[in-house]
C-alpha cells in the first residue's frame, strides 16, 4: 500500500465476498457492545475447545488482538497510509512498522 490516495477498502465488504456474513448478521451485530461481541466469541471459540484455555496467554494476547481489529478497521475508513497513522494518533513511519508487523496490508491486497 502506497502512500498515494488508495481506493476505499471495505472489511465489511472482504467479509460479505467470502460469505462470512450477511446483512441479517450485520444488523445483529450492530446492536451489541464490543464487550458483548468479544465475550461470545471467547465463550464460542473455548467450547470447540472442551473449555480447556489453560495455559494460553489470552490476557497478554488482547492488546495485540485490538490492535489488529484497529488497523483492519483504519483501513477500510481512511484513504491513505497518511491518513491511517493520523487516525490512530502515530507517526507515519511507526504505521508502517506495524503495517509490517500485522501483515494486515496482504488482506486487503487479496480482495
Amino acid at each position: 500500500m502506497s502512500s498515494k490516495k488508495q481506493k476505499n477498502y471495505s472489511f465489511i465488504r472482504i467479509m460479505k465476498k467470502d460469505k462470512k456474513i450477511n446483512k441479517n448478521f450485520l444488523n445483529v451485530l450492530s446492536t451489541l457492545s464490543l464487550e458483548e461481541v468479544i465475550a461470545l466469541k471467547l465463550e464460542l471459540s473455548i467450547r470447540l475447545i472442551n473449555n480447556k484455555l489453560y495455559n494460553f496467554p489470552l490476557w497478554q494476547a488482547l492488546p495485540n488482538i485490538s490492535r489488529d481489529a484497529m488497523l483492519r478497521y483504519a483501513m477500510s475508513a481512511c484513504q491513505s497510509k497518511r491518513d491511517m497513522a493520523k487516525f490512530l494518533g502515530i507517526p507515519l513511519n511507526k504505521f508502517n512498522d506495524i503495517l509490517r508487523k500485522y501483515n494486515t496490508d496482504k488482506l486487503f491486497n487479496n480482495e
